[in-house]
């Protein structure tokens, strides 16, 4: 699915001022914050593209590189000229201590006074399977994107014989103080991003973010019954956090593949069965495919195109079902095409032996014909 335009999510204009864009982040994270929203899933991905367009926006160079090239321009996996750097920060710059003093400060982590630390960004995985797969389970593996300590600096982010130093901005504490008014508030550092560090001579192998982007293969086991759209959770497996924070959480979504015979509804999975003229009339045995194999069952003569027949616990045992659904098999009548010269006249001497019969043998036709006629008078 195509991302939404940042400013599009903020409701702002292309030429909005800094102030207008944390403003407005401002009031769409309380408005969706998954605290305050603890059963909507809506509500958390909301908040989470909130979130990102306003730590595009927010960062000059990167709100450069959007405003120039689009998602292009800041999306990672193309080389964006604005994606870069630890991340996160934005989001705690625009909120200070705002969200301490309403959820109970166990968002953000880290000692009074000290260097800010931030939980990794959750990632998504599409996974695509069949219905089979998904009816009884199955163990697979993923790549997932990931980042790996460098080598060189060994995760200092310093060109190797030099140090990071104290951020002299802020001291080294990763916050400042800001006067306004009566009013003193404590906001990151806008020089060290609340690390409170710089790196005056960045390492050349991973650019002084100490840190090196991979690429991992993870196992994951698929629960038999999954159904289209629910998520699994791999802990831990997001991406890193900043200043020793968690990482975040990797969410395997999963997708099912149009299949050719079943549809599923829930725990139940439903066919259309075709049968041939005869059949319907005469009854007799047929066979119907299951996700478990072929089972047989007897029709009834004078069956009818549209007729349903259920066949219990042939569905799919749900993740959280103690029992599996049913199969419906919806019956269609087949015409007959192409026929011959010596089937034409059969039929012709079948429809007129039919006819003499009345509703004897056409019960639904002699009932449609009242129908009309009461309309008509």
């Amino acid at each position: 699915m195509a991302k939404r335009d940042f400013y599009e999510i903020l409701g702002l204009a292309k030429n909005a001022s800094d102030e207008d864009i944390k403003k407005a982040y401002r009031k769409l994270a309380m408005k969706h914050h998954p605290d305050r929203n603890p059963d909507s899933k809506g509500a958390e991905d909301k908040f989470k593209e909130a979130k990102e367009a306003y730590e595009m926006l927010s960062d000059p160079q990167k709100r450069e590189a959007y405003d120039r090239y689009g998602h292009a321009g800041v999306d990672p996996n193309m080389g964006g000229a604005g994606f870069g750097g630890a991340g996160g920060a934005g989001f705690a710059d625009a909120f200070g201590d705002i969200f301490g003093d309403i959820f109970g400060g166990g968002g953000r982590g880290g000692r009074a006074g000290g260097p800010q630390v931030y939980r990794g960004a959750d990632l998504r995985y599409n996974l695509e399977i069949t219905l089979e797969q998904a009816a009884h389970g199955f163990d697979t593996t993923i790549r997932v994107p990931s980042w790996d300590g460098c080598e060189v600096c060994h995760g200092s982010g310093a060109k190797p014989g030099t140090s990071p130093t104290a951020c002299p901005t802020c001291g080294g504490h990763g916050q400042v103080r800001m006067q306004q008014g009566f009013f003193s508030i404590q906001q990151t550092c806008p020089k060290c991003h609340g690390t409170g560090k710089i790196i005056p001579e960045p390492c050349i192998n991973c650019g002084g973010a100490g840190r090196i982007k991979r690429t991992k293969t993870l196992e994951v086991k698929i629960p038999e019954g999954i159904d289209d759209g629910m998520r699994i959770r791999s802990t831990g497996n997001g991406e890193p956090g900043v200043n020793g924070g968690p990482s975040g959480d990797l969410y395997v979504e999963i997708h099912i593949k149009p299949h050719t015979v079943f549809q599923r509804d829930g725990d139940d999975l439903h066919c259309e069965m075709p049968i041939s003229f005869a059949k319907a009339a005469l009854g007799g045995d047929i066979e119907v495919p299951t996700l478990e194999g072929k089972v047989s069952f007897t029709i009834p003569e004078g069956t009818q195109s549209g007729k349903t027949f259920r066949l219990r616990s042939k569905g799919i045992k749900g993740v959280r079902s103690g029992y599996a659904g049913d199969l419906f098999c919806h019956v269609v009548v087949e015409t007959p095409v192409k026929l011959t010269d010596k089937q034409k006249d059969m039929l012709r001497e079948f429809e007129l032996l039919t006819a003499e019969g009345g509703a004897r043998h056409s019960p639904q036709t002699k009932s449609w014909k009242d129908k009309v006629k009461e309309f008509f008078e």
